[in-house]
């Protein structure tokens, strides 16, 4: 069949359900510990230090801390282990990659005029790697509902005549048709329809609204879903800041978000009674996600005394322009007479990718307060706490019926999330020794779908003068309860994830 590649109107209602909802806005607001090795092994604990190419994302105004230009480079080996337990089956997925996660540099320019309190202006740029969406998860067991289910209420309410393909046309073209004409959930019925897995509950009737499952089973029933995602969230700062007198710093950041996601999901389910006429169902979905975004973020650092500094800063919302494709594929075994050794093998598979329209995501804004202590040249101390209110995240136009409903259960299951971040440094000569803690509340309020974070950093530097050399090791847990649909087969996953980054930069002084 020909490749066609299906545009989606803005009167396609509904089509997006498939797509983004909830969870993804989570995960798009979500920034992993990312950036330096000596930013990652204090579990990002910068705001009233400053210093590193990584904590102008905490406080825009750390790049004035800076007394000479710099460039920096960082490396990460991340590492994810999932394990998942779905109804009586266990399973675990474990896998690393590697990325350049970080590179920029800062421009220093001190004032020769001794009289202006304006001591030195900095200006910087650097890229980071705000989330790595690389991640694998296996749901496999025994379920006590269906696949069917989710094609018998996508189907319900269209009239058989309206998922069935006409005037010769193909799979493809029926499809395309149903989904300009019908939305996205018609499209899912005709899906299920014409592969066998639901039957109108009258047969022979066009008019016919109501459908019934053809899967049989009595104690379960065989079911895996292996949800493979790659890709990432880029950020790019152009930062600039300033000192004042000897005690004040000022910053002020423009942020440019670039991402791609990947997230194919592979469904098999098997296992049904002998005497049931499907026997088989497997249904794939690859779901392609761009975006781009931006926002800004102010702050300032003031030395208190020679021990003390304080910070704080405010980071905007962030504006996220996005696009969807997805692609699905589904074939069946099913058996016209259980009797009958002849079996039916369906592949009503549509050739088309459908582009859906761009939508946006608006990410709340964050706001963070910091302290640090300053011992001379033997170490430091320091803590961050964070509020980023995610019951006011939106995804837009909210004049679409599913946008307004997903902007709806926000306000109503999000809750604000506060995030506690401490880091040491112990420093003997040229050598420096780092620890970190860090901790996430879920922005869920019942903290189900997705739960508290916990993490913990170590690292070592080398001071050489000229260069610096850094290596940190940060790892993070969180459980998750992932449900397989979001409507019919909601069977949820449980998921106890680790995320483990091993972080080498090198800084080069100028």
């Amino acid at each position: 069949m020909k490749n066609r590649v299906l545009l989606i109107t803005a009167l396609f209602v509904g089509v997006i359900a498939f797509a983004q909802n909830r969870n993804d806005v989570v995960l798009y607001g979500n920034d992993n510990l990312n950036g330096t090795a000596r930013f990652q092994s204090m579990s990002g604990a910068f705001g009233a230090l400053g210093g590193d190419m990584s904590a102008i994302n905490i406080n825009p105004a750390g790049s004035a801390v800076f007394t000479n230009t710099l460039f920096t480079i960082s490396a990460a080996n991340y590492h994810v282990k999932n394990d998942t337990r779905y109804f009586n089956g266990d399973s675990n997925t474990d896998f690393s990659n590697l990325r350049l996660n970080q590179i920029g540099g800062a421009l220093v320019f001190n004032n020769g005029n001794t009289n202006s309190p304006w001591k030195k202006f900095t200006m910087a740029f650097n890229y980071e790697l705000s989330n790595n969406y690389e991640n694998e998860y296996y749901a496999i067991g025994d379920g006590n509902t269906s696949i069917a289910q989710y094609f018998l209420n996508n189907a319900n309410g269209f009239a058989v005549g309206d998922l069935e393909p006409i005037n010769n046309e193909t799979i493809t073209d029926a499809y395309v048709n149903i989904g300009y004409d019908l939305g996205y959930s018609a499209q899912q019925g005709f899906l299920g329809y014409q592969n066998y897995i639901i039957d109108p509950a009258t047969m022979d009737n066009p008019d016919e609204t109501n459908y019934i499952s053809n899967a049989k089973f009595s104690n379960g029933i065989g079911q895996e879903q292996l949800v493979v995602t790659s890709g990432f969230n880029s950020k790019y700062t152009l930062n600039f800041a300033s000192q004042y007198s000897d005690n004040i710093y000022l910053g002020f950041g423009l942020n440019f978000h670039s991402l791609e996601r990947t997230k194919n999901t592979q469904f098999d389910e098997y296992g049904y009674d002998s005497d049931s006429k499907l026997q088989y169902v497997q249904f794939d979905n690859e779901l392609f996600t761009y975006g781009n975004g931006f926002s800004f973020n102010i702050g300032g650092i003031a030395k208190l005394n020679n021990i003390v500094r304080v910070g704080a800063s405010y980071q905007s919302p962030t504006w996220y322009t996005m696009t969807d494709e997805l692609f699905q594929r589904i074939n069946t075994d099913y058996y016209a007479d259980p009797n009958d050794a002849n079996t039916t093998y369906s592949e009503a598979t549509p050739n088309s990718t459908i582009v859906f329209p761009d939508y946006k995501i608006q990410i709340p804004g964050k706001y963070t307060g910091s302290a640090a202590f300053i011992f001379g040249q033997s170490g430091l101390l320091s803590v961050d706490y964070s509020y980023q209110d995610m019951s006011n995240a939106k995804i837009k136009p909210t004049t679409d019926p599913y946008f307004a409903e997903e902007n709806r259960a926000m306000e109503e299951l999000f809750q604000g999330v506060s995030t506690v971040r401490v880091g040491g440094e112990y420093r003997i000569k040229n050598l420096s020794l780092r620890g970190g803690y860090r901790y996430e509340g879920s922005p869920y309020k019942d903290e189900f779908t997705m739960g508290e974070l916990n993490g913990y950093s170590l690292g070592i530097g080398y001071n050489f003068g000229p260069t610096k050399l850094d290596l940190g090791f940060s790892q993070a847990f969180r459980d998750y309860n992932v449900s397989l649909y979001d409507t019919g087969l909601t069977s949820t996953a449980a998921i106890d994830n680790k995320n483990t980054n091993v972080t080498l930069s090198f800084t080069f002084n100028m």
